[in-house]
């Protein structure tokens, strides 16, 4: 029985559904919106919003303690000058989630899952510009 149990477990390993979560909170903070399953989004809405929470401490200890997190140091960078900074003042709900109907393959309910104030970075910086930049 799963009384009290929060956390679905997605058919999958303990380290995969961690790396999985991993993987949503970094790309929910690089690309500041990320499209997924409705169950995906909710376990995501909750270890994004605890990161934020850990990071607007600023300290080198919550820092690292995000490093060990997410995946790519790039995404521990914006997520301290840009993501936090941007929901400074508000308590809490960083996040929202948006449903966008039924994935025609299985019927799975989708979502976009983004935050709430856009990240000022996010929005100076786009994907053709970044790929410029790295050209020349």
């Amino acid at each position: 029985m799963r009384h009290r149990r929060i956390a679905k477990k997605f058919g999958r390993s303990t380290s995969h559904r961690k790396a999985l979560m991993s993987s949503l909170v970094t790309n929910l903070i690089l690309e500041s919106s990320i499209k997924t399953t409705l169950p995906k989004a909710k376990q995501a809405r909750r270890d994004a919003e605890k990161i934020v929470t850990l990071a607007r401490k600023g300290t080198l200890a919550s820092r690292r303690l995000a490093a060990a997190r997410l995946q790519q140091p790039k995404a521990v960078q914006m997520l301290f000058d840009s993501v936090v900074p941007s929901m400074d003042g508000r308590p809490g709900g960083y996040t929202r989630i948006v449903k966008i109907g039924r994935r025609r393959g299985d019927a799975a309910e989708m979502c976009i899952l983004q935050w709430v104030e856009i990240p000022a970075r996010a929005v100076e910086e786009t994907p053709a510009k970044e790929a410029a930049e790295k050209k020349g």
